[in-house]
């Protein structure tokens, strides 16, 4: 049989290298291995010898001089400084925001808190006003909640005042200074709620309810007393 030659290009980390063959197909020929094959053994070490000596021809990096050492500390140092001064200038920059934000919060609340400050005021007001409006009897009931008294209290109220003056702004005893609707005693003790005290029932209601919750805790308390004292 006549021998066949081949030629074979093996491609190890960028290196070809060309083997002649005689008599076997490195590559093609069933069996054949670089352990059991002694041409493909010697292929092997040539690729690994080449491979060691393009190495050995790779200089190695030069240290850095003493100079370029100090350069590249700067260079580093440098890199480290500007990266945090951009951090500290976006969390800056997001604590004026978080300012601005809260600023225009409290005076939008504030704005809220004097708007409702304003409708309580005015809803207090009016409520106060109708409560001073009406009759003696009318008002009378009406500040009956501003002592903590039920609406039941004031049938004991209605008969004693109604005793003592028929609900008279101008009542005026004979027989002593006792003066107006609760019959206060001397009438002038009702000056310190109004200096209209003689002629504004409004005034001489608020006297006598405080007198009759200081004194008696309540309108029946005091009316009891009345039946059983013949005063108050």
């Amino acid at each position: 049989m006549k021998a066949k030659r081949s030629v074979a290009i093996l491609a190890v980390t960028g290196i070809a290298v060309v083997s002649v063959v005689a008599g076997f197909d490195l590559f093609t020929s069933p069996g054949s291995s670089a352990a059991s094959d002694p041409v493909s053994g010697r292929a092997e070490a040539a690729v690994l010898n080449s491979g060691k000596a393009r190495e050995a021809r790779t200089p190695s990096p030069k240290p850095l001089t003493a100079e370029q050492q100090a350069q590249e500390v700067v260079r580093l140092r440098n890199q480290i400084e500007a990266v945090e001064a951009a951090r500290k200038a976006s969390q800056d920059q997001a604590a004026l925001r978080r300012k601005a934000k809260n600023a225009a919060l409290a005076r939008y609340e504030a704005l809220q808190k004097k708007n409702d400050d304003s409708r309580k005021e005015r809803a207090s007001r009016d409520a106060a006003r109708k409560e001073m409006e009406g009759t003696p009897k009318e008002i009378a009931f009406n500040l009956l909640d501003n002592h903590g008294w039920k609406e039941d209290q004031f049938s004991c109220l209605d008969k004693l005042w109604t005793k003592e003056s028929r609900w008279k702004v101008t009542a005026d005893n004979p027989t002593s200074s006792a003066y107006g609707i609760p019959q206060a005693l001397p009438g002038n003790r009702m000056a310190s709620y109004g200096s209209d005290w003689r002629t504004n029932p409004v005034t001489q209601i608020k006297w006598g309810l405080d007198y009759i919750e200081d004194a008696y805790g309540s309108p029946c308390e005091a009316w009891a007393h009345s039946r059983a004292k013949n005063w108050y």
